[in-house]
């Protein structure tokens, strides 16, 4: 019994000890190194320009030389692959005060850190691109892998430039990321009809461009798009536009008590958009 128990102790401490050496290889003794190391949080909201002047990578310029460039947007998400590598970023571009803007996406390869002369530490991104170039991007998509697995929306084409279409001809929106105290941000399969019909729409700067009037649905039942009455005066004059949930930001309070539907759009530009006739 003693022989047995040293025995098993052996192992047990080899066991530990190799378990310790595996698991301790997961993490690194890394000290942050701000001349070679950057977080990926500090990109985040980052203004990207274009160039169509050859700009090299850590290369400088001087003061307010950025003037010289095309501020094109911010970055608002960072896209890795599954080996943890920086892909894309994606950049919110065009638009005015938040409407009409659309994510396009930047290789990481091609992105230029370019730092401002002098102590101020100071860094710019640039791209080599012009401001036609930017425009004809094509628009950037999230595609879950639900919808992966169900195979492409019917309701949605690609047109020749890579952007997404809805069957009635019209340029998908993106949806906003709003941020609200109280609020938090509910998914459509947790809502039922009753929630959303006769909801207000608000524009990502709260500005109110309407009401959702009715929803649309598939065939086996679910809801599909929203139809929202745009414009008008005491119900004369209103405007109907359907669009996917994909395009709309739906948040609610805690408690479930008040319900908000955002769209990244003006009430003049979806009065812009095709009509629903029903």
């Amino acid at each position: 019994m003693k022989r047995f128990l040293v025995t098993t102790a052996t192992a047990l401490v080899l066991g530990t000890s190799a378990f310790a050496a595996d698991n301790t290889a997961t993490f690194s003794d890394m000290t942050f190194d701000e001349a070679k190391n950057l977080n990926a949080s500090e990109l985040i909201g980052m203004r990207v320009y274009a160039t169509e002047a050859d700009i090299n990578n850590e290369s400088t310029i001087a003061a307010d030389g950025e003037k010289e460039w095309d501020d094109i947007g911010e970055i608002n998400e960072i896209v890795l692959t599954r080996d943890g590598d920086v892909q894309s970023v994606i950049v919110g571009v065009g638009g005015f005060l938040g409407a009409g803007e659309r994510d396009v996406a930047i290789d990481m390869s091609t992105l230029k850190f370019v730092h401002e002369d002098g102590e101020s530490g100071d860094f710019f991104l640039v791209v080599s691109a012009s401001a036609a170039g930017v425009e004809e991007a094509p628009q950037y998509m999230r595609t879950d892998h639900s919808d992966a697995m169900m195979g492409a929306d019917p309701m949605m084409e690609t047109d020749t430039s890579g952007q997404m279409m809805t069957q009635d001809n019209r340029t998908m929106m993106t949806p906003p990321a709003v941020e609200r105290e109280g609020y938090v941000t509910a998914q459509v399969d947790d809502l039922t009809a009753d929630d959303l019909t006769g909801a207000r729409v608000y524009g990502p700067n709260d500005e109110d461009v309407g009401e959702v009037s009715e929803l649309l649905l598939t065939d086996a039942g679910e809801m599909d798009r929203a139809v929202i009455d745009v414009g008008g005066f005491l119900g004369m004059g209103e405007r109907s536009v359907a669009v996917t949930f994909a395009e709309l930001q739906i948040v609610q309070t805690e408690d479930g008590s008040d319900l908000r539907v955002y769209i990244d759009s003006s009430q003049e530009v979806l009065e812009q958009q095709p009509e629903y006739k029903g």
